[in-house]
């Protein structure tokens, strides 16, 4: 089961050692539920990133009338795994206008993530997230 945001925010403030949170966010990844073979497909790969990264998302409709996307993710690398574990926690279950208004940079701020990533994992961070708010546009402008 996936951890919620909440939680993720509060065991950093716990750690302080960045050890300690490369420990976490790779356990974080061991949360996220069972990726299908089937949908690690071309089309749910995610550009940008040098480890594979795969995302699903199914739009349904909230109350509002509003889309509601929810994904799955997964990575063949540990530490990216939990990368999309914290992604999803962010986004995944939100209505689009929300996806598209939240400050994920004053998330991985408060978290101090970026700076601790190499280039090549922040940029396939932003390529995930880039792929998420891409998804929220569409879903808006179909809807």
């Amino acid at each position: 089961m996936a951890t919620p945001l909440d939680e993720i925010l509060e065991n950093f403030e716990f750690l302080d050692d960045w050890e300690d949170r490369y420990r976490y966010v790779i356990e974080l990844g061991r949360t996220l539920p069972e990726f299908s073979e089937e949908d690690r497909t071309e089309e749910n790969k995610v550009r940008g990133c040098v480890s594979q990264v795969w995302l699903t998302r199914s739009v349904d409709r909230g109350a509002n009338g509003e889309p509601v996307i929810t994904y799955k993710g997964d990575s063949d690398a540990h530490i990216v795994r939990g990368l999309v574990a914290i992604v999803l926690a962010v986004f995944s279950g939100h209505n689009a206008s929300e996806i598209l208004d939240t400050d994920i940079d004053g998330i991985f701020n408060k978290i101090g993530l970026r700076e601790h990533l190499t280039p090549q994992r922040s940029n396939g961070l932003t390529a995930m997230v880039e792929r998420i708010r891409d998804d929220a546009r569409s879903a808006l402008a179909a809807a």
